[in-house]
């Protein structure tokens, strides 16, 4: 195999991983703070780190005017904008619903890839990602025996969804812009600082100064748990390795990543929620590995 194409592909599982583990930590979290106050101490520590970053990186921002509106676009779609419904949804819905409609994520992807990027996507490919997303929703939809959804869960649904087609437009975003050599980096860490200023003001409006700071006292250490790791490791960490994964393949072989999600959220709720490993999470996760397998193992070199 192609040195690249493996290492974009150990990048991706990492990602999957720690991306997985998001999931839980937000709903957990969320539990304890605002979902707007949440995201604001996100953005605030991933700022502060983009920042260091920056200071000792320096920062090389495309001349052309017409990139750089691309990549303000970009910013705003992936930090304020997708984290902020999503954040907003998942405060509204149950994790299961969140689970279920991001098996979309991935398929939106691989349409978008197809139409806009022109990305060729093989028998294999279509085989393997049709295979793992079977598996993610046999994972998915194994609580509904014993879970059943409520009529205010709708609104938050529709805002996940809506976090997935902002998710899909960042996905092209993302691989014009690298192809016109702006790094992953910048691309990772322009988003937060960006994030920061434009969700500062809305929070402002909805909440007072003084209750902005005063809930900093009062946050339990668990949540700040929570903070800290969206920030750091599902943020600047994760977006800076996703990108660098993504930049050497086409979205079409990176998304069925997507649909190990549920394994490694299933694994945490094992592990640290005590949730029962049931017969339908290990089939369902066999088979979502079998598809990622199927989707990323190569009849055919590319140039």
């Amino acid at each position: 195999m192609n040195p690249h194409r493996l290492k974009a592909y150990i990048l991706l599982l990492i990602v999957a991983v720690i991306w997985g583990i998001a999931g839980p930590v937000i709903k957990i979290t969320l539990g304890k703070i605002p979902p707007d106050v949440f995201i604001l101490y996100r953005f605030f520590i991933s700022g502060v780190l983009a920042i260091l970053f920056f200071s000792i990186k320096g920062i090389k921002l495309p001349k052309e005017k017409s990139t750089l509106i691309q990549l303000f676009v970009y910013c705003l779609l992936n930090s304020s904008i997708s984290l902020g419904l999503l954040f907003w949804g998942t405060s509204k819905t149950s994790l299961l619903d969140m689970s279920l409609i991001s098996l979309f994520g991935p398929l939106l992807l691989v349409t978008a890839g197809y139409f806009f990027l022109k990305d060729k996507i093989t028998k294999r490919e279509k085989t393997g990602t049709a295979v793992a997303f079977i598996g993610a929703l046999v994972i998915g939809i194994s609580p509904l025996i014993n879970t059943s959804m409520g009529d205010g869960q709708i609104f938050g649904n529709i805002l996940i969804f809506l976090s997935l087609l902002s998710g899909a437009t960042c996905g092209i975003l993302s691989k014009k812009l690298m192809r016109k050599d702006v790094s992953p980096a910048l691309l990772a860490n322009l988003s937060f600082v960006i994030g920061f200023f434009t969700i500062l003001p809305f929070v402002f409006f909805v909440h007072s100064s003084s209750y902005i700071l005063n809930s900093i006292y009062n946050i339990p250490t668990s949540a700040w748990l929570g903070i800290i790791y969206m920030a750091v490791v599902s943020g600047n960490i994760a977006y800076i390795l996703n990108n660098m994964g993504q930049k050497t393949i086409e979205l079409s072989e990176a998304a069925p990543f997507a649909y190990l999600y549920p394994i490694f959220s299933a694994i945490l709720a094992v592990i640290l929620l005590g949730d029962k490993l049931t017969t339908t999470i290990i089939v369902g996760s066999i088979i979502t590995l079998t598809g990622v397998v199927i989707a990323e193992t190569k009849k055919r070199r590319y140039t």
